[in-house]
């Protein structure tokens, strides 16, 4: 991997412990604030994260001749998936009935520890794939240096 790829790819793992960090903190308080205040922390947590997979569908459509097929095909079908996560929270906010509410709330509570191990997952892979980057620039640099 070039001494900017790996220096990228280092800050980037930094950026995402600060932000795991982050929202660890926002999800420990939000057990002591009011309904409204944790549904409009959880908004501004969407809207970021709708951000950040658009900023990504836009970069992975400049990049596309370096990133894999599979890797924008996982990104668009994470980015259905939680919208129909969005969809399902927001109809079971409309729900009357309390059993039917706290059947949606453990549906809602599944659904988050499915994404906290599916991003586990995603960090292993990523870690995986840098290293895998690395050894593949090595292995180009010493057939560039048999050249």
């Amino acid at each position: 991997m070039s001494v900017s790829g790996k220096t990228r790819a280092s800050e980037k793992f930094a950026e995402l412990s600060d932000r795991a960090k982050k929202a660890e903190k926002r999800v420990a308080a939000a057990q002591d604030q009011a309904q409204a205040e944790v549904e409009r922390h959880a908004s501004e947590a969407r809207a970021a994260a709708k951000a950040h997979a658009d900023k990504l569908g836009e970069s992975a459509g400049a990049e596309q001749a370096h990133v894999s097929k599979s890797w924008n095909d996982v990104q668009t079908s994470w980015s259905r998936h939680i919208d129909k996560m969005h969809q399902d929270i927001e109809a079971g906010k409309r729900v009357l009935d309390a059993t039917q509410a706290v059947n949606d709330a453990e549906n809602a509570e599944g659904d988050a520890m499915a994404a906290i191990d599916f991003a586990y997952g995603a960090i292993e892979e990523a870690e995986a794939s840098v290293l895998d980057a690395i050894s593949a620039w090595k292995h180009a640099d010493e057939l560039v240096k048999k050249q």
